[in-house]
């Protein structure tokens, strides 16, 4: 068959040596070169030197073993995920998300996942911390803000916009806001976790970016005490869509300068390291989360 020529084929290349894939496939060694031989007949062309000593590759042979091996690969891949979807997802799954965002729109789902697949023994961490995905042994981590470059995967689950709000208290107090220049006057609520400063970055509605000073007044690092203290009326503050939707449905916070859009654009994603044969239960927890963003009452 010619899938197993190739896979011959590749346990040569390997192992720069017949007999060392002969002992990989426990199979003789006459019968790897008999294999081989058949491929490079099939193919009309030679694909390996041969040495007393190892066995290299001719150009053509590099370019073949290249295409093969991650064809191979995504054979086996396929044969994996086939058998894994037969049987129930087992084993241990770690998951890490943001607290207030976790507690006030991930627990439940995450609690129906559970039901549903009863073999799979959920960990899970709701931390404002930025966690060591590998490091810590996390399988899933659900993350907001925007991403860096990194040897992880991420799928998007939608988007978390920065909205500047303010209390009708505040505004009865200082008056309304109608220009970017008035922020600077007022007094702010500002997010003290993960290096932020009193700093807004903003993209304005003619498309220019720009950034202003807030005045602190207050400073908490949580969004919870954020959204407490502002709709107390001690300041604007810049808060995620999440943590103020239904305040801002209720008429208890107004968003100030709506034009006007928080930079860089921040989104939810679910973070998971790069492993060619993902576990069912990691993808299964993955796409669940996906289904679960038609949940977030902000997004379209």
């Amino acid at each position: 068959m010619l899938i197993s020529r190739i896979e011959m084929f590749i346990e040569v290349v390997r192992h720069e040596s017949f007999a060392g894939a002969a002992r990989k496939l426990g199979v003789s060694g006459p019968a790897v070169t008999k294999q081989v031989q058949a491929l490079e007949e099939a193919l009309g062309v030679k694909l390996l030197y041969r040495t007393t000593r190892k066995v290299t590759l001719t150009e053509e042979g590099a370019i073949y073993f290249e295409r093969v091996e991650k064809a191979i690969d995504d054979l086996a891949e396929a044969e994996q995920t086939i058998q894994e979807l037969k049987a129930c997802p087992t084993g241990r799954l770690k998951v890490n998300a943001p607290m207030s965002f976790g507690s006030q729109y991930l627990a439940g789902p995450i609690a129906e996942f559970a039901q549903r697949y009863p073999d799979v023994a959920l960990e899970v961490d709701f931390d404002d911390r930025w966690v060591d995905v590998i490091g810590e042994g996390f399988d899933v981590v659900i993350r907001i803000g925007t991403l860096k470059d990194s040897s992880l995967v991420a799928r998007k689950l939608g988007d978390c916009p920065l909205v500047m709000c303010i209390a009708p208290d505040c505004v009865a107090k200082y008056g309304p806001i109608d220009r970017i220049e008035q922020l600077a006057e007022y007094p702010a609520v500002v997010y003290t976790k993960h290096g932020q400063t009193e700093d807004w970055r903003y993209i304005a509605p003619s498309g220019e970016h720009g950034s202003v000073k807030l005045r602190r007044a207050f400073a908490g690092n949580s969004a919870p005490m954020q959204v407490a203290a502002c709709k107390q009326g001690l300041g604007i503050a810049v808060l995620p869509i999440f943590a103020v939707w239904e305040d801002l449905q209720s008429g208890a916070l107004q968003q100030v300068l709506p034009d006007y859009q928080s930079y860089p654009v921040r989104g939810i994603y679910a973070v998971f390291p790069q492993n060619r044969h993902l576990s069912t239960r990691v993808r299964l927890f993955v796409d669940w989360m996906s289904e679960v963003n038609q949940r977030f009452p902000w997004l379209p």
